[in-house]
């Protein structure tokens, strides 16, 4: 369901300690493990403080919290605030992102991926604030995010993600992706304090590859 690294060189010289002026604007390209991802529109980034009071406006939403799995409901800046310094600790996922426009910084909602205990697996999350919706932002994000995966981590066979069977949108934006239908279950939804019927999907690297340009995918 939806949901929610630095590397020093030790062999570096104190002169090299100084960042660079680009490394001072963009911090996290420091994060090899999670690099900044650029799509046409949009700039995936690590989350920061200036997020805050557009995370809490847009995240302060029923309809976008009763559809992910951890998003109390009401949310307010706390969890805002709450939410980028567990991002920054590394205590939610593997690689958090903030969804940016490119053309002017603004903040538009989120997404992440979290390994599974297998070593093989990773499952991906996303949500869009409200005035966001139906304009193709998710769907682009999320073919980033996937790119970034498979082409960056060479152990990881296969993604997955799960939607709430009521998320006709949600459902969309998977399918686009190439994901194929795995089952349907149950999850946990923390704003509604239930379980909620869910579906299962699952991308693996072989239809990734056949399918990359995204061009094949209507």
């Amino acid at each position: 369901m939806q949901g929610e690294l630095l590397r020093a060189d030790q062999s570096r010289s104190p002169r090299e300690d100084q960042p660079s002026s680009e490394e001072r604007l963009r911090p996290e390209r420091l994060r090899t493990d999670c690099p900044v991802l650029l799509s046409e529109r949009l700039v995936m980034r690590a989350p920061h403080e200036e997020d805050i009071d557009a995370l809490a406006h847009l995240a302060n939403n029923a309809k976008v919290a009763t559809m992910v799995s951890r998003m109390p409901h009401p949310y307010t800046a706390d969890d805002a605030a709450d939410f980028v310094r567990r991002t920054k600790n590394g205590d939610i996922g593997k690689c958090v992102y903030s969804i940016t426009k490119a053309e002017n910084g603004a903040f538009i909602g989120c997404c992440g991926v979290e390994p599974h205990a297998d070593g093989r697996t990773v499952e991906i999350g996303y949500w869009l604030g409200e005035p966001y919706w139906n304009k193709g932002y998710t769907t682009e994000a999320c073919h980033a995010l996937v790119d970034m995966v498979f082409r960056t981590r060479q152990d990881v066979d296969q993604i997955d993600a799960r939607c709430r069977v009521m998320n006709v949108a949600s459902r969309r934006v998977i399918q686009k992706c190439g994901f194929q239908f795995q089952g349907s279950g149950l999850a946990a939804s923390l704003a509604l304090g239930s379980n909620v019927p869910v579906e299962w999907y699952r991308l693996d690297r072989k239809t990734w590859m056949s399918l990359r340009s995204w061009g094949n995918i209507a």
